[in-house]
């Protein structure tokens, strides 16, 4: 894992009443690599998600972004300046599209904040200023770009609630990308999804990171999709966690396999 971090989780710990759903977490998370999030059923991954996303707001820790602005402490922004000002965006595990809006216009929409900008909120628009006009034609070509990028241009003016579960799975992530984040969460991306569907994710997630620059942190249940795209791996249990490396090194790991991957049989503990 590189030295250098974009995310750095630092004794993180979130509970609901006595319930501790993210324990003392530290954890860093490294740009241009894949960082996956994994463990059982209420481990904790999506409490942590809600916490660096800003729907919770984590009793202690600190979450720190290596923004080219300055180092930017997530804790202590709002829920919406995490994504237009820090550029950290999210994908959901239901998926949250605009259902009755087309698959162009939900890439168009995800771009709300650049556009209400250029527009002097709306006064340059309602006036058919220049400065809108390019704005909104770049919106139109980022939105097509990605598009394009996930196979999607054939239908970009389709409803999005029309099309086929895996195809919604990737405008949701085409639209995250529309926002221009320095860090793309993603949770459970691949969930739904029949094994072609998750080589493509594979693919477009390997492009995303090697193309763009941009780190990624995933959450997800499907060990094909987080042994083959992994750069670095995170195990929560409980809240806690309980090793952190490399793929090869976490397939291998005995507290991993006793509390997530499965125990071995007698026969191959022998």
């Amino acid at each position: 894992m590189s030295s250098e971090a974009l995310l750095t989780v630092e004794h993180v710990t979130m509970r609901f009443g006595g319930l501790f759903a993210v324990n003392d977490l530290s954890f860093s998370a490294a740009p241009k690599e894949i960082t996956a999030v994994i463990g059982p059923n209420g481990a904790g991954k999506t409490t942590l998600f809600n916490c660096i996303t800003g729907f919770y707001k984590p009793q202690v820790g600190r979450m720190t972004l290596d923004h080219p602005s300055g180092p930017m402490l997530l804790e202590r922004l709002d829920d919406f300046a995490i994504s237009a000002k820090a550029g950290v965006a999210r994908t959901f595990q239901n998926i949250r599209l605009f259902a009755r809006m087309s698959v162009l216009e939900n890439l168009i929409v995800a771009q709300h904040t650049t556009l209400m900008r250029a527009s002097a909120f709306s006064l340059a628009g309602l006036l058919g200023l220049s400065r809108y006009a390019r704005a909104e034609a770049r919106a139109v070509e980022r939105a097509r770009h990605w598009l394009d990028k996930v196979g999607l241009t054939s239908l970009a003016d389709e409803e999005a609630g029309s099309l086929p579960y895996g195809h919604q799975r990737r405008l949701e992530i085409a639209r995250a990308m529309c926002t221009g984040p320095l860090l793309l969460c993603l949770d459970e991306p691949a969930a739904g999804l029949n094994p072609r569907e998750s080589a493509e994710l594979n693919r477009l997630l390997l492009d995303i990171r090697d193309e763009n620059g941009i780190g990624l942190l995933l959450i997800e249940h499907d060990m094909s999709v987080v042994m083959e795209i992994s750069d670095h791996i995170v195990v929560l249990d409980y809240g806690k966690k309980i090793a952190e490396g490399a793929p090869a090194a976490i397939k291998a790991d005995p507290a991993v396999i006793r509390a997530y991957l499965g125990e071995p049989d007698e026969e191959e503990a022998r």
